[in-house]
């Protein structure tokens, strides 16, 4: 949900009409609705090339998740690992876009720590594989870009941890 959306919905329910300082955060997140599409589209357009780096590192610091009994260990694994890749990339941007982190609350991250357990995935491996991801994104963006975009990686990374 976005700035605008959480702000409405809050007035509403408080049958008021947005504060002040309400209403400058709207306008802070309209300001920066450029910054925001522009991080979302390098990302997207650049899927493939993040998540390739990103597998390429997490491997270099852990071989024995592709050793014979790590969790990417074959190939039906190892595509299920890129396959997370690429999801935890898809929820930073919606992220991104709605300026806020309750899309990657509602849509990823419910459970996850379960969901991991439970399919014997170690929860730290996924967290180190989440720092290699965001190192991977924001060597793709400029520094003010990447700026903006660093917390919703540190997002994922502290609600795994």
């Amino acid at each position: 949900m976005s700035v605008v959306s959480q702000v409405i919905l809050k007035a509403d329910d408080e049958l008021r009409y947005p504060s002040s300082g309400e209403l400058q955060g709207i306008q802070k997140f309209l300001k920066t609705g450029e910054q925001r599409m522009r991080i979302a589209q390098t990302l997207a357009e650049n899927d493939k090339k993040i998540v390739d780096r990103a597998q390429s590192q997490l491997f270099r610091k852990r071989p024995d998740f592709r050793a014979p009994g790590g969790n990417a260990y074959g190939q039906r694994q190892y595509n299920q690992c890129l396959r997370d890749y690429s999801w935890y990339l898809r929820l930073v941007t919606y992220g991104i876009l709605a300026g806020s982190v309750e899309p990657i609350d509602k849509i990823g991250l419910i459970g996850v720590k379960e969901m991991y357990n439970s399919l014997n995935v170690p929860v730290p491996g996924m967290v180190e594989a989440i720092r290699c991801l965001k190192d991977a994104a924001l060597g793709l963006l400029n520094k003010e870009d990447a700026m903006e975009a660093a917390p919703y990686f540190d997002y994922i990374i502290q609600a795994m941890s």
